[in-house]
């Protein structure tokens, strides 16, 4: 089944749409999102189920991506649950943990308090509380009340611009984790990522059972952007907390910044977060929503994903169909390709690149159908979609994990092969799967990458054409 489209979409799963995973994929979903935040391991477990089960049914790779909560810093409880503030008052923050007040509240993160500088702010319930730090100790803040009328239970905190020195990965995530990988996801994504060593840490666990997504949600990894690309495998734009401690005007200009940067290094990048939030409870988005997808598209992020809209909207498959209606027209757009490669700047300094980039010039032959990628690690398809190909990259691995993981990939079409051996078994095999999957006519040409020796992973060193028979 193949998508009409080069991006790709990623789907959040949750009560709205866990039993309708298959029609989600025939809608365009590519990659399934278990958010740890919420539910059990035993609802993850079904939900993952439901992704192999409808794997089968759509006859494509999926991929399955663990978005771990990661160390959400929270207020303490109130003693009657909420409490109303006054612009201009005093409001405490210590590490009591007896209920709150109207006059001050608990703060289980002595983390905060050392990362606290008098004159700061501290931003409260993804900002609609906003506090100003008039002195604080190893145990307390005194603040004053810059904005904001009403604050509840548990609600989050953010200090804009500091980096908190707390762990990346909670307990609670190392347990997720371990489960995650026992139950064989392709992708996790850790959250509230500050510094490279977070992501290190992430790959010291995982290993080579499956690949490392950084979510981008704090300004503070704006600043270590470089190391923290060096060890992740992906990065997610996740422009909701981002918007929290960020202006809204600098959240365009970091998502474009970042989106380029990824690209750069051959990073498959996510934009996420209220892309269709209106579809939530309507059956269309808002015209607004609808040009923030398509400017992600020209900008060539790999992916788009659908948080609320697919997980608890009310309009899961609808959300997911227009996501592909979007994308599809975008990339029609006889400017799209123009577009889409001035955002990446072309950098053919390693022999491996040079060939794939001799690639995708190759592959504008009107005659061409598609590329065809002998892999076994994946890495050349991901050298491939960092040039943006215009035709349809046909992945073929003998690992299925390879195939899995590639549903993020832009342009990449995955399928499982048995391995060869034989160097002139490559373009009947190219030819077969390319037309078996739609992106080949008869007479039409295959472009070939390979690596050879076959059957050990490394750089693609052959390039070939092979032609399709007539009959």
């Amino acid at each position: 089944m193949i998508r009409a489209r080069r991006a790709r979409i990623v789907a959040t799963l949750g009560p709205a749409s866990i039993a309708r995973v298959a029609e989600l994929a025939r809608a365009g979903a590519d990659v399934f999102r278990i958010n740890f935040s919420h539910g059990t391991h035993e609802d993850h477990a079904h939900a993952i189920a439901a992704v192999r089960a409808a794997e089968a049914l759509v006859d494509r790779p999926l991929a399955v991506l663990a978005d771990l909560q990661g160390p959400k810093i929270r207020l303490g409880e109130f003693v009657d649950g909420a409490v109303e503030l006054l612009a201009g008052q005093t409001f405490r923050l210590d590490a009591n943990p007896a209920p709150g007040d109207a006059n001050r509240v608990c703060v289980p993160h002595p983390e905060v308090f050392a990362a606290l500088k008098p004159g700061g702010q501290i931003l409260l319930d993804d900002g609609k509380v906003r506090l100003r730090v008039l002195s604080h100790g190893a145990d307390f803040a005194e603040t004053m009340v810059e904005a904001g009328l009403k604050l509840s239970d548990h609600k989050g905190l953010n200090l804009p611009r500091l980096a908190i020195p707390i762990p990346a990965l909670t307990a609670k995530d190392r347990e997720d984790l371990t489960f995650a990988l026992e139950q064989g996801v392709d992708w996790v994504a850790l959250s509230f990522v500050q510094r490279g060593s977070d992501m290190a840490e992430l790959r010291s666990l995982v290993g080579d059972r499956a690949h490392v997504m950084a979510k981008i949600e704090k300004p503070a990894a704006l600043e270590a952007l470089a190391e923290i690309l060096e060890q992740s495998q992906a990065i997610m734009v996740a422009r909701g907390d981002l918007g929290v401690e960020l202006a809204p005007e600098d959240v365009p200009v970091v998502q474009k910044e970042l989106v380029r940067a990824a690209r750069r290094r051959g990073l498959p990048v996510v934009v996420a977060t209220q892309m269709l939030e209106s579809m939530v409870a309507s059956p269309t988005p808002t015209r607004a929503e609808a040009s923030d997808v398509a400017g992600a598209v020209y900008e060539g992020a790999d992916a788009l994903m659908l948080s609320a809209e697919s997980a608890s909207g009310a309009y899961p498959l609808e959300a997911v169909a227009m996501m592909d209606s979007i994308i599809a027209r975008v990339e029609r757009d006889p400017r799209w390709p123009e577009l889409v490669r001035a955002e990446y700047p072309v950098d053919d300094d390693l022999p491996d690149d040079a060939l794939v980039a001799a690639a995708r010039r190759a592959a504008e032959s009107a005659s061409i159908g598609c590329l065809a990628v002998f892999t076994r690690s994946g890495r050349t398809v991901l050298h491939l979609a960092r040039e943006r190909p215009l035709q349809a990259t046909l992945a073929l691995t003998p690992n299925i994990d390879v195939a899995r993981r590639s549903a993020l990939v832009w342009g990449a079409e995955a399928r499982v092969i048995e391995p060869l051996s034989d160097p002139e078994d490559l373009p009947s095999v190219a030819i077969a799967q390319a037309l078996a999957a739609g992106l080949l006519l008869p007479g039409q040409r295959v472009l070939i990458l390979a690596g050879l020796p076959l059957g050990e992973a490394g750089s693609a060193n052959v390039l070939r054409l092979a032609t399709a028979p007539l009959a």
